[in-house]
C-alpha cells in the first residue's frame, strides 16, 4: 500500500510539474513585458527590476528560468494584482472558501437526491418510474448550465421573487470573516442578527448550488442505477435474499455501500467539467469565488491573477482526482486485491 501511495504522489508531482511548465510557457506569450507578466508591477524601479531579474533568473537560460518560476510560484509568490495592487496569494485565499462552500453545497444536493433516485430507478418495477427518472437525468445532462442559471434566476428571483440572484449575503448584515466560509462565519459571529443572516445566506446559496448540482446529480443517478443493478445480481445478495432478509435491509447494508464505490470513481472523472461549470455559475450569480475572480482578471488583462487562478484550479483538480482514486482503491476490495497482487 505504501508503494502505491508513493506512486500516486509521484504522479501528482509529475502532473503538477507539467501543468506549471505549460503555464510558464504561456506566460512568455503574453503581449506585455515579461517582468510585468511575472510580477504584475507595471513600472518597476531600478531596484525592483534588479530583484525581479534575480528572483526569476531572467538573465539565465530557459531551464533555469523555469526552475526559478517554479520556486517562486510554489513558494507562494504569485505576484501582485494589476487592478487591486494587492498580493494575488492573499486575494486567492479570500475567494477560495466561497468556491469550496458552493461546491460542497452542490455536492450535498447532488448526492442527497441522486443516490435515492438512482436506487429507486434500479429497483422500481414500473417502467414509467424508471423512464421518468432517466429522462430527467438525460435532460439535466443536456441543458447548458448558463441557460439553466439564467432561467432559474429569472423564474425564482425576478418573476416569483422567492430567492436572491447574486452575492453571498445581503449588504445589511456585517459579518466579520473568520474562516472565510460565510455560513460558518455567521454561526461563529456574536451578532444579534446571526439567525436572520444565516437564513439569508442559505437563500443566497440555493440557486447557484442547485444550478451547479445538476451535472453531478445526473452522473450520480445514472452511475448509482447501473451499479445497483450490477450489485443486486451478485452471489452474496442472492444469499442474503435466501436467508429471508428484508429487501430494504439488503439494499442499505449490503448493496448500496458496494454500489457507491463506482459512483465515487465517476465523480472523480468529472472534476474537470465540474470546475468549468462552477466558473460559469459563479459569473452568472456574482458569487465571490475563484471562478468570478478569474474571469474578472481575464477581462481586465490581469496576468498575475490569470496565472494564480489557473494554477490554483488545476492543482486542486489534480489533487482531488488522485485523492478520489486512492479512496476508490482503499474502499474497493477488488482494487485492493489487484494492488497487493501487483506489489
Amino acid at each position: 500500500m505504501l508503494r502505491y501511495l508513493l506512486r500516486r504522489l509521484n504522479l501528482f508531482l509529475a502532473t503538477s510539474l507539467i501543468m506549471i511548465g505549460v503555464l510558464f510557457y504561456a506566460t512568455g506569450l503574453f503581449p506585455v513585458e515579461r517582468t510585468f507578466a511575472l510580477t504584475g508591477i507595471h513600472s518597476p524601479s531600478a531596484s525592483q527590476l534588479l530583484q525581479i531579474e534575480q528572483d526569476y533568473k531572467l538573465d539565465s537560460n530557459k531551464p533555469m528560468q523555469f526552475i526559478a518560476y517554479l520556486q517562486q510560484r510554489l513558494g507562494g509568490n504569485l505576484g501582485v494584482s494589476v487592478t487591486s495592487h494587492q498580493s494575488v496569494a492573499v486575494e486567492l485565499s479570500t475567494v477560495l472558501p466561497a468556491s469550496f462552500e458552493l461546491a460542497f453545497m452542490a455536492a450535498v444536493i447532488a448526492i442527497g437526491l441522486g443516490v435515492p433516485l438512482g436506487v429507486l430507478a434500479s429497483q422500481s418495477q414500473h417502467k414509467l418510474t424508471q423512464n421518468t427518472i432517466m429522462a430527467i437525468t438525460l435532460t439535466g445532462y443536456s441543458v447548458p448550465v448558463f441557460w439553466l442559471g439564467l432561467y432559474l434566476s429569472l423564474w425564482f428571483g425576478v418573476d416569483l421573487g422567492w430567492l436572491p440572484i447574486s452575492g453571498q449575503l445581503n449588504l445589511l448584515y456585517e459579518i466579520k470573516p473568520v474562516t472565510g466560509f460565510m455560513l460558518v462565519d455567521i454561526l461563529l459571529s456574536d451578532s444579534q442578527y446571526r439567525i436572520p443572516a444565516f437564513k439569508d445566506a442559505l437563500l443566497h446559496i440555493i440557486l447557484p448550488a442547485t444550478t451547479l448540482a445538476v451535472l453531478p446529480f445526473t452522473v450520480v443517478v445514472r452511475s448509482t442505477r447501473s451499479a445497483m443493478m450490477n450489485v443486486m445480481n451478485q452471489t452474496f445478495i442472492r444469499a442474503a435474499e435466501a436467508r429471508g432478509m428484508h429487501t430494504n435491509t439488503i439494499i442499505l447494508r449490503h448493496a448500496l455501500p458496494n454500489a457507491l464505490i463506482p459512483v465515487l470513481k465517476h465523480l472523480g472523472l468529472m472534476l474537470g467539467s465540474f470546475a468549468s461549470y462552477a466558473i460559469v455559475v459563479e459569473v452568472i450569480f456574482s458569487w465571490p469565488g475563484v471562478g468570478s475572480w478569474l474571469v474578472s482578471g481575464i477581462y481586465q488583462r490581469d496576468y498575475t491573477v490569470i496565472q494564480g487562478g489557473i494554477l490554483a484550479v488545476a492543482l486542486l483538480i489534480i489533487f482531488l482526482s488522485i485523492l478520489i482514486e486512492v479512496l476508490h482503491t482503499v474502499f474497493n476490495p477488488l482494487s485492493r486485491k489487484d494492488l497487493y497482487a501487483s506489489s
